[in-house]
């Protein structure tokens, strides 16, 4: 069923609402691990995401999430490209406006930042932990690696922010911490302009 935005059920803001950056309750998802949001690719949606990404996608199974003005945000793909290659990120983040506004984010050296944090905060290290086992746990049940590493430099360092601003997206708030605080650094540039 490839529902309309207008039809699309409405998702939770991201982040705790009283502003602060303290310790989140892992969220335990009342659905199957990855199922949450997962809509059909159209024929339409492929077309917007190869122009998205400038090329064909490679290994796309499901549209994860859609910006708020309706086009794809965040693809899952399959845990292997028809090939047979290894593809281990399981969920891309395909908007144009929102990837660029994360690799500028990502150009101050926040990601440093962050990963000193994680060595310095049980609670922050104990949910990225979570987060990691959740994105493992997820692209398992489609097909296994047969490896332990998941996406995004996850558990022990924060290296690809687009990586955890898709998770989120795709698997909601309290999932995926870093990904979370990613998009609360973002509020003021989205969603807005040709994503609102």
């Amino acid at each position: 069923m490839n529902e309309s935005p207008e039809s699309a059920e409405p998702r939770e803001p991201h982040g705790p609402q009283d502003g602060s950056r303290g310790p989140r309750e892992p969220r335990v998802p009342a659905e199957p691990p990855g199922s949450r949001g997962l809509e059909p690719v159209s024929e339409h949606d492929r077309a917007v995401v190869t122009e998205q990404l400038g090329r064909p996608p490679r290994g796309i199974r499901a549209i994860a999430y859609r910006c708020p003005s309706g086009h794809p945000g965040v693809v899952q793909t399959n845990p292997r490209l028809e090939d047979g290659t290894p593809f281990p990120t399981l969920y891309y983040l395909t908007c144009p406006r929102l990837c660029s506004l994360v690799s500028r984010l990502e150009s101050t050296g926040v990601m440093r930042e962050m990963t000193e944090r994680l060595a310095t905060d049980p609670d922050l290290g104990r949910a990225y932990l979570d987060a990691h086992r959740s994105y493992l746990a997820q692209r398992n049940a489609i097909e296994s690696l047969g490896t332990e590493v998941s996406a995004g430099g996850m558990p022990g360092r924060v290296k690809c922010l687009h990586v955890h601003v898709a998770h989120s997206l795709a698997c909601g708030p309290g999932i995926n911490p870093i990904g979370d605080e990613t998009l609360e650094l973002l509020a003021d540039s989205w969603p807005q302009g040709d994503c609102a």
